[in-house]
């Protein structure tokens, strides 16, 4: 049985924010949806409080969640929020970390059930690891502007915050790799929101 998604989060105070339209197609039957986790850590911190929380009431809404765990990722760094670039991890220590972190939401999110709204764990590095670079700048890279790329908030207080340094390129793509994580989960996995 699904109730009112949206209703849940408004009552809640856990909504900030939301494109115009969402409530009405959560009402309009099962939907998907997926917060990203980055796994720079083998476990969840009170940072990630609220995003589970909301694929848990997703789910409970009789939606289909998705945790986005992001090894590609989380091998570039987000700059949001940061002053610095973040250390880079290796595809094992980043696994280990995603299986530990499953396990942390296993306790909160229905993943071994067949029924039709369990949720599901992905890892963007499984869709990233064979893109490549030519692949991905001619593919992905070709669709958003360097405009728009620098007008975010996160590209430009770093920027601003860090006038001698800068920011590397390796952060910069930092935006192009998450939108297209939207963009894979839609077309493979019918996912048509992104939460956090």
């Amino acid at each position: 049985m699904r109730s009112n998604f949206v209703a849940e989060l408004k009552w809640r105070g856990m909504l900030h924010d939301v494109m115009p339209g969402t409530e009405e197609h959560l009402l309009s039957g099962m939907q998907a949806a997926y917060v990203g986790i980055d796994p720079t850590a083998d476990s969840l911190h009170i940072g990630h409080l609220v995003g589970v929380m909301m694929l848990k009431h997703f789910q409970m809404a009789g939606h289909k969640p998705f945790a986005l765990i992001g090894g590609a990722t989380g091998m570039i760094g987000d700059p949001s929020g940061k002053s610095s670039e973040r250390n880079l991890l290796d595809e094992t220590t980043l696994r280990l970390n995603q299986e530990a972190i499953r396990e942390q939401l296993s306790r909160f999110l229905d993943f071994d059930s067949k029924a039709e709204n369990s949720a599901v764990l992905v890892n963007n590095y499984d869709w990233m690891k064979d893109f490549s670079f030519l692949d991905f700048i001619r593919d992905v890279g070709k669709h958003i502007t360097v405009n728009y790329m620098m007008a975010k908030d996160s590209v430009k207080k770093r920027l601003d915050a860090e006038a001698k340094e800068g920011m590397s390129f390796t952060e910069f793509t930092y935006q192009l790799v998450q939108g297209y994580d939207f963009l894979y989960l839609y077309q493979h996995h019918n996912c048509t929101l992104q939460m956090g």
